[in-house]
């Protein structure tokens, strides 16, 4: 129970800083749902991306008018959570039965389902145009092969079908590949071994209940996950 509490009373701090220091007391109902989040093993860095995802929207409403309560950021929260556990190829198999295991799969929708894959170029393209004009270059040589590329297969996504496709989705895969290697690279061991251990602390609420095999799949994917998340990289490869 003290591990709830303390999930919770982190959430209630997290909120209380977007809110501009009004503190929201969890409490009552709003306490046994975020505790329902820590029991299922929502990460505390995923329930706060939820979070910001909820304000990102309000603020883009206009001036806010009064604090946002942990309530209203439910459905954001368990989108976030969706989101990280396909990344991580974390199944529902994965996740015991519970009512909020019936609350993520009805609020799913993993990033840009339907995006069009001359509008995911446009996009990555963009991404890797800022990176490459911010301060730290030292990935500059591999984004600007991977740009020159991308701009080429730019002209012709919209008409490709069949074989053509499939082997443009095949060579965006090994390009994400590539730049998530070259950044990894780029760490030093002791920046490794944190990473390691952030993936390992990411997925022990479901360590128990996945198979070796698949729990190393997902070990490697949460460290890819943190080095393009700290790398601000984008996801070149798409479905």
């Amino acid at each position: 129970m003290v591990v709830l509490e303390n999930y919770c009373r982190e959430i209630e701090a997290y909120l209380c800083r977007k809110n501009d220091g009004h503190l929201i007391r969890i409490v009552g109902p709003a306490f046994e749902q975020v505790c329902g989040w820590a029991s299922r093993g929502v990460p505390l860095k995923v329930a706060t991306a939820g979070i910001d995802r909820y304000f990102e929207r309000y603020y883009a409403k206009g001036p806010r008018r009064r604090p946002v309560r942990v309530e209203f950021c439910e459905a954001d929260v368990l989108d976030v959570f969706d989101e990280w556990r396909r990344a991580l190829g974390i199944t529902t198999a994965d996740i015991e039965q519970t009512d909020v295991s019936t609350t993520v799969e009805a609020h799913a929708s993993p990033l840009h389902r339907h995006e069009s894959l001359p509008s995911h170029l446009d996009r990555v393209i963009t991404r890797l145009t800022a990176l490459r004009a911010g301060a730290d270059r030292s990935l500059e040589p591999v984004v600007e092969g991977i740009v020159r590329e991308l701009d080429i297969a730019r002209a012709t996504a919209k008409g490709l079908r069949g074989e053509a496709r499939r082997a443009l989705l095949d060579r965006l895969r090994a390009l994400d590949k590539s730049l998530l290697d070259a950044a990894y690279a780029l760490y030093d061991e002791t920046d490794r071994a944190a990473l390691a251990a952030e993936a390992v602390a990411e997925l022990a609420p479901f360590r128990d209940r996945m198979p070796h095999d698949a729990y190393e799949q997902s070990r490697h994917a949460a460290v890819e996950r943190l080095v393009r998340e700290r790398s601000r990289l984008p996801i070149i490869a798409s479905e």
